[in-house]
């Protein structure tokens, strides 16, 4: 059986009209651990257009999307934690086709049941940037995952009003930290305010003013969710000895490492596709947190992220998705629901 999907044959910009194509591609079987999931909604992320622009002229189409609710209808001989009827939510791996598609293979282990009291569209702008907040907090950074049990010490999230960041904020503020962001704009500053940032530095002004002239003599520790090429060097004065720095963004150019030494400082970098691309036992870790989550948002911890939504899914709505991230501007999550049209 065949069904409609979006995909790219080779890596070209998004003002291309071939750079993105309706496609009809094989319905996969589910075996293993896999399950089959009806998409019902896909986010779009960075890693979507940088996937996009790097891909090497092929045949087949590759389908993209690594954010996805839909509905399980098949799973493989292995799969024990999810039933066919299951709601699910995840951002599955880089090396297999993508959301972008009515039907989905996905790992067990890399899938929770979606908030049982979300919609779609705001379920769906949670598993990637939730996973990357919560690893970043809780695995790269030595804070504890578990409700105000980290008081009485900081974060600094910088970007706090894209899509990690605003999932990041409000994780940081649920574990009990003193948040510390940076914005940009009278909307970004008002958004990271609103998901609780304790302060928002405004990252056109020198930062540890900003920090001094709020009685800060420092932060603990540093997630960089925006360029590491500009702000590492920036965020450095600004740790405590012995701090961590997360970063998420690759790096264009060599990083000055030796600033770290003075004060002892580590550098970390996330990649919550890691743990699918290389199958590792780890990756089970997935599916529980993105089951947290979900409990964390349907108990009112959370709120929900996504703030542009385009309705159908088809090339037409996912290059103006694409152009809208590549613009860098982004205010929270970018998300397309169904039907399929192609």
């Amino acid at each position: 059986m065949l069904a409609k999907a979006v995909g790219t044959y080779e890596g070209l910009a998004i003002s291309d009209d071939k750079s993105l194509q309706d496609v009809t591609i094989d319905v996969p079987e589910p075996r293993g651990r896999d399950i089959l999931v009806a998409v019902q909604a896909s986010g779009v992320n960075p890693i979507d257009t940088k996937q996009r622009q790097n891909q090497a002229k092929q045949a087949t189409p590759r389908v993209l999307g690594f954010d996805a609710v839909g509905k399980v209808l098949a799973v493989g001989e292995r799969v024990t934690t999810i039933m066919v009827g299951d709601i699910v939510y995840y951002a599955g791996a880089v090396g297999r086709q993508g959301s972008n598609a009515a039907y989905q293979l996905v790992d067990e282990r890399l899938a929770a049941e979606a908030p049982k009291h979300w919609s779609v569209t705001d379920a769906v702008g949670l598993p990637l940037t939730a996973l990357t907040a919560w690893e970043t907090l809780f695995e790269k950074l030595p804070f504890e995952a578990r409700q105000n049990a980290n008081r009485g010490k900081s974060v600094l999230l910088i970007n706090g009003a894209g899509g990690v960041g605003s999932i990041a904020i409000q994780l940081a503020k649920w574990a009990g930290l003193t948040v510390i962001t940076t914005a940009g704009r009278p909307e970004t500053t008002a958004w990271c305010q609103r998901l609780g940032a304790d302060l928002v530095l405004d990252y056109h002004q020198d930062l540890g003013a900003q920090l001094k002239a709020a009685n800060l003599d420092g932060v603990d520790q540093v997630a960089l969710f925006h360029s590491t090429d500009q702000y590492l060097p920036r965020v450095v004065p600004l740790l405590r000895p012995l701090g961590t720095i997360v970063a998420v963004v690759t790096n264009q150019a060599p990083l000055p490492m030796d600033l770290l030494k003075p004060k002892s400082l580590n550098f970390a970098w996330e990649f919550m596709f890691t743990k699918a691309n290389f199958r590792m036992p780890a990756m089970a870790t997935q599916g529980t947190i993105l089951a947290r989550v979900a409990a964390l948002a349907d108990a009112g911890h959370l709120q929900p992220t996504t703030k542009q939504v385009l309705h159908g899914i088809n090339a037409d709505n996912l290059k103006k998705a694409h152009a809208i991230v590549e613009g860098g501007q982004m205010l929270g999550k970018l998300v397309l629901t169904g039907p399929f049209d192609a």
